[in-house]
């Protein structure tokens, strides 16, 4: 027993390793290499012309917290997602819930462009409100892991109809709905995290200070209850902190995908089924994962670059693949 409750212990002091290591390259690297100890150097002597510095401060600084908020919010969405739909198919870009989020998004740029502040907020709405319409419809055509999924993904394309519509309608827009469409965290500013930053600490906070309720949920609604959880109120609370995290993260990196589908899987292969464990793992997991990805995105083809949303679907696309094949033991059909 005490084994088993080092060996979680362990991983996530592993994984905080590899985010510290992720933070460290994504400051350092890019098109442009930059000397840390310059930076450091000029940051002390208040010399703000220093290419280093501004660099740091202007580029790097936001696009590496972007994409730590970035990969712990969808990431800890997914992982709420698949407990309180009871479906490790489940992901906020998979049902829908992504483009709920950036349909809202798409709406504030358009209708009011110059109020970033506004977009955290509105892309929350629009993740719950499609997260609450997909639930409601799996509970009244009954909640099968099947009917779930389908009902995200009929949700899913209608809302984005409705954002080709506001491209259509709103050309202004259209350059940042092609990134926004794919998910980037180029051009991101410190005005936009802070932004979105209290949403993403408040629902990641929310979701660690809840994991223990999502461990009674996960044994199933009657035992829950008979356990003395109030199942309903929990399951509106975890939907309500899953849409929290997705809007949030969306809001200011687009439709980032893949994330919230396979970092919760790959957490609970590393520290097993209890959420408290899987929360925090999925948290770390997924902030090195986007970071890494944007490295790569940002250093493969320098000066060029690819966006993360782009890389991610190709290392997700192949790692859900590959896990098909082995659950099926090499096989597609039974």
């Amino acid at each position: 027993m005490e084994e088993k409750r080092r060996r979680p212990a362990a991983i996530l002091l592993i994984l905080a390793a590899i985010l510290a290591l992720a933070i460290l390259l994504s400051l350092m690297f890019g098109s442009t290499r930059l000397s840390l100890e310059e930076v450091l150097r000029a940051a002390q002597a208040g010399d703000m012309t220093s290419p280093d510095l501004r660099i740091f401060l202007y580029a790097r600084l936001p696009r590496t917290l972007g994409g730590i908020l970035c990969g712990c919010g969808l990431a800890v969405s997914g992982a709420v997602l698949q407990v309180v739909l009871n479906n490790s198919l489940a992901g906020p870009n998979v049902i829908g819930v992504n483009a709920g989020a950036g349909f809202a998004s798409l709406l504030v740029m358009a209708l009011f462009p110059w109020s970033a502040a506004l977009l955290p907020a509105a892309a929350f709405l629009g993740a719950l409100a499609c997260t609450l319409l997909i639930y409601g419809v799996a509970r009244c055509t009954g909640a099968s892991r099947m009917t779930i999924v389908l009902a995200g993904v009929a949700v899913g394309s209608i809302v984005n109809a409705a954002s080709s519509c506001l491209k259509i309608l709103f050309p202004d827009i259209l350059a940042a709905y092609n990134s926004f469409s794919v998910g980037t965290l180029s051009g991101i500013t410190m005005t936009e995290v802070r932004a979105a930053a209290p949403y993403l600490l408040v629902g990641l906070l929310a979701a660690l200070v809840l994991s223990g309720d999502m461990n009674v949920l996960a044994l199933g609604e009657e035992t829950a209850q008979s356990l003395g959880l109030k199942v309903e109120r929990c399951r509106m609370l975890l939907i309500a902190i899953a849409s929290v995290l997705a809007g949030a993260a969306v809001s200011f990196a687009g439709l980032v995908g893949f994330v919230g589908l396979l970092v919760p899987h790959m957490a609970r292969m590393m520290v097993g089924a209890d959420n408290r464990a899987v929360v925090a793992a999925s948290a770390l997991l997924g902030a090195a994962g986007v970071l890494l990805c944007d490295l790569l995105g940002r250093t493969l083809f320098a000066p060029f670059e690819i966006h993360v949303g782009i890389i991610l679907s190709l290392v997700g696309g192949v790692y859900f693949v590959a896990l098909l094949l082995r659950r099926r033991g090499g096989k597609l059909n039974d």
